[in-house]
């Protein structure tokens, strides 16, 4: 079996990475501080991967990454992941989670109830949190109970997923008359 392939690209976000083997995408990096340090965290999670020019479907997914952060509607689900070293669990997890369409949120519960058992959502909370194809199984679209945000292990943390769901124009809990408007993470309180 070949190494891993991978290369960083540009988005309206920042830059990211995408890392691809014979059987589909193994990961996707979403941007740090900089293109070396998106590389360079791209590289720990995937220190076998060598840099190379994508192949046409790893290609096709990083256009329509490209145009997705750029506020256009795409859907990735023409995708295809290497799940190889994905638990079982988690799989299911992100089989749901890429059903939910750009622009709408679902709550951890939800996604545990179509699982089977609403007392998952801790669970998928945890399986969403490992999710190593941020973007492509958009984990950014889950949200806490009660359209709470939730955490979000990306860089930039909860922000980033605001930032997300702000370019996918989605409104938690429905749309508003201020729906236009970015979603912001409330300030701070100051002791």
């Amino acid at each position: 079996m070949n190494s891993p392939g991978f290369t960083v690209f540009e988005t309206a976000i920042g830059c990211c990475g995408i890392v691809w083997s014979e059987r589909g995408i193994v990961g996707v990096q979403l941007p740090e501080d900089s293109v070396r340090a998106t590389r360079s965290r791209l590289l720990r999670r995937f220190p076998f991967a060598c840099e190379a020019a994508p192949p046409a479907q790893v290609q096709r997914t990083m256009e329509d990454i490209v145009a997705l952060l750029g506020g256009e509607h795409r859907e990735l689900g023409h995708a295809t992941l290497d799940r190889e070293a994905v638990p079982d669990f988690n799989r299911r997890v992100y089989d749901i989670a890429r059903t939910i369409p750009a622009g709408t949120t679902w709550s951890y519960g939800e996604i545990a109830e179509r699982l089977g058992d609403r007392n998952l959502a801790r669970d998928v909370g945890q399986a969403l949190g490992e999710n190593p194809f941020p973007i492509i199984v958009p984990c950014h679209r889950v949200m806490a109970a009660g359209g709470k945000t939730g955490g979000f292990s990306a860089p930039g943390g909860v922000r980033t997923k605001l930032r997300l769901l702000s370019i996918e124009r989605a409104q938690p809990g429905g749309p508003t008359l201020f729906a236009d408007l970015p979603l912001l993470t409330p300030p701070r309180k100051r002791r």
